[in-house]
């Protein structure tokens, strides 16, 4: 098999396990409002919902990027589906909260898994960071694919399949990973004999790292935030209907898949910073046009204007952090994905609670100041990268 073949391959099963990880996004926040009739839990327990699943991720990254290093792309593409599989068969028959959370603690561990591993192949893959970003802009389109599915079958199908006939369709794409990625051939470990506590060590002490890592928390923790309670704001907020939240939320996603499909070609001529600080305040501005918004009508070109707002962000980061640490991609990727994911964990369930007490419009606004968050950060990450012992590798 050639080479350019079997990287098309690889890259194939790649965005087959980053459309899974879209699904695992976007369901819960498809599914909250009829999840929430059906089991009857408020929006501070569906914080914690938010949290279980993030809290998988979260320690699925931070082991897994070491693994990876060592062992390979494989085992956690081949694996990871399969978690994912089972957490939407027991959605799909959750009849009490208890059921829930382990079905969202197997959805996170799946979760982490594809999240991981996919970025990592695809940045593995290409050595350019130019290319690298854009590639991995490519990876993030099959994601709005992913999420895209549940709120769009939701929306159309729900009346005529059910609930737990489109959950099904979800489960069996996701096992495509699986079967696409055992036969294949996969590069070689980076790091054979393993990495050391140490070298962790070393990479968590690293300013550019740091920086990356922290702007990723409040990044992660926005997709969650508006991925969870866009359905929700628009039903409670404004009066939206069920289906009409769920058209919007796909719209959402499918703003932020085109934005990706135009970054991917955009990220080839233009520095991967710039495009982070413009994405952070265009994100702080239609996050405000969404919640002043007066009407459905209005709210949906905020939604639009949002999912093109974040598309940049995740993608052009880890783009510059793999060609900064090449040689330990997985290390530092899951760094900077469990700290990302903390994010992920902690303001979704910070915007459960706040809602709860004070209603969900002053809930969402905390995303606001997560984006300014991410803006200084990035000035800060550019800073760092400009000083160049401040990644140097062990």
């Amino acid at each position: 098999m050639s080479e350019k073949i079997h990287r098309g391959w690889l890259s194939g099963a790649a965005y087959a396990g980053m459309f899974g990880f879209g699904i695992v996004m976007a369901v819960l926040g498809a599914v909250l409002p009829l999840l929430a009739r059906r089991i009857h839990f408020d929006l501070s327990q569906a914080g914690e919902l938010f949290l279980a699943m993030n809290a998988a991720m979260l320690v699925t990254s931070l082991a897994l990027g070491p693994a990876i290093d060592r062992f390979g792309h494989k085992p956690p593409l081949v694996i990871g589906p399969l978690f994912v599989a089972g957490a939407l068969g027991l959605i799909a028959e959750a009849g009490r909260f208890g059921g829930l959370v382990v079905a969202l603690l197997l959805l996170g561990i799946g979760g982490g898994a594809l999240n991981q591993v996919t970025n990592t192949l695809i940045a593995d893959l290409h050595q350019d960071e130019r290319r690298k970003s854009a590639e991995l802009n490519i990876l993030g389109v099959f994601f709005g694919f992913g999420a895209l599915f549940i709120p769009f079958t939701i929306g159309s199908l729900l009346r005529n399949i059910g609930f737990a006939s489109i959950l099904s369709i979800a489960l069996g794409l996701t096992l495509v990973t699986t079967f696409l990625s055992f036969p294949l051939g996969f590069p070689e470990p980076r790091q054979r004999k393993g990495v050391s506590f140490p070298e962790i060590l070393h990479f968590l002490r690293q300013p550019l790292v740091l920086a990356f890592a922290f702007l990723l928390f409040f990044e992660s923790g926005n997709e969650f935030i508006i991925g969870g309670y866009l359905t929700t704001y628009l039903t409670k907020a404004l009066g939206a209907g069920v289906q009409t939240a769920s058209y919007l939320l796909g719209s959402y996603w499918g703003a932020l898949m085109i934005g990706r499909v135009i970054l991917s070609r955009v990220t080839l001529r233009k520095s991967g910073a710039s495009l982070i600080l413009v994405s952070a305040l265009a994100v702080a501005g239609s996050l405000v046009f969404l919640l002043l918004a007066p009407s459905v009508p209005v709210a949906a070109v905020a939604v639009i204007l949002l999912g093109f707002s974040i598309a940049a962000i995740f993608p052009t980061v880890l783009g510059i952090a793999g060609s900064s640490y090449a040689n330990y991609s997985g290390t530092v990727f899951g760094i900077l994905m469990g700290i990302a994911l903390c994010g992920g964990m902690l303001l979704p369930w910070a915007v459960g609670k706040t809602a709860n007490i004070w209603g969900i419009g002053t809930g969402l606004s905390i995303a606001i100041f997560d984006a300014l968050a991410i803006f200084a950060l990035q000035l800060t990450a550019t800073r760092f990268r400009s000083v160049s012992s401040a990644y140097v590798q062990p």
